[in-house]
């Protein structure tokens, strides 16, 4: 068995995506900022720093960074108000929290252990959600959608960043490429184990991609949904609000 079809046999179940997931963080959270850091070649904080343009937060409100890893988004989020906010961070992996609690910069409001499906916040808690590299993590797309428009004020506003599927097959086809590629020899150069990043193309291969959520978004009930291609369509910022009454 190949190590795709290996990655592939244990992401196909939902229960069994959950486990493999919170493994595979658990296993690399120590280095997993380096390791952003020089498979973007540090492009992320710019792809960042568009998703939280288009998140439009306003000083005052109050954001949850799910899926959060170290929290970066959520950390610059505070930065870009001054720390004029609520954050809290929620992410199903101790071991990312534990190091996101650690991390030099400003505080978060809370740092919570809690799966995207079932949501531990009362409905109507957030102004934002922000999800960075979380989407094709997720065990049940759809139901994470709903519980975090749940969890969305009226009017409120969710807003991802995340690896996308490029409209031109031939873009789409040399970008796998790459991937299966750049993920093998990461993976082993900072953790030993080329595993811990051929999980990304091989779960993009299930992940519907920034027009494919935003389908699936407007299906659970957003408005305003947007799609937004980076990259040549590598990356794709999708956003969409709670309806207001």
């Amino acid at each position: 068995m190949s190590l795709n079809e290996k990655i592939g046999s244990q992401i196909e179940d939902p229960a069994d995506k959950r486990r493999y997931v919170r493994g595979l963080f658990g296993g690399i959270a120590e280095r997993y900022d380096l390791t952003n850091d020089v498979m973007s070649l540090g492009l992320h904080r710019r792809w960042k720093a568009r998703t939280l343009d288009l998140a439009d937060i306003r000083p005052g409100q109050r954001v949850l960074d799910l899926a959060a890893g170290t929290a970066d988004l959520g950390r610059m989020a505070l930065t870009s108000t001054g720390g004029d906010l609520e954050v809290v961070a929620a992410d199903l992996t101790p071991e990312m929290l534990r190091v996101g609690k650690h991390r030099p910069g400003p505080g978060l409001l809370g740092w919570v252990g809690a799966d995207a499906s079932q949501l531990p916040f009362g409905d109507a808690s957030f102004d934002r959600v922000l999800v960075g590299y979380g989407l094709r993590n997720f065990a049940n797309l759809s139901a994470c959608l709903g519980e975090i428009l749940r969890c969305l004020v009226p009017g409120g506003r969710f807003a991802s960043l995340d690896f996308g599927r490029p409209p031109l097959a031939p873009v789409r086809g040399a970008y796998l490429a790459y991937l299966e590629v750049s993920t093998r020899v990461v993976g082993w150069a900072l953790h030993r184990n080329p595993e811990s990043y051929v999980y990304i193309p091989e779960s993009l291969r299930r992940f519907p991609g920034q027009r494919g959520v935003k389908l699936a978004m407007e299906h659970a009930g957003y408005e305003n949904c947007v799609s937004v291609d980076v990259m040549a369509g590598t990356m794709g910022i999708n956003t969409g609000d709670r309806p207001s009454p």
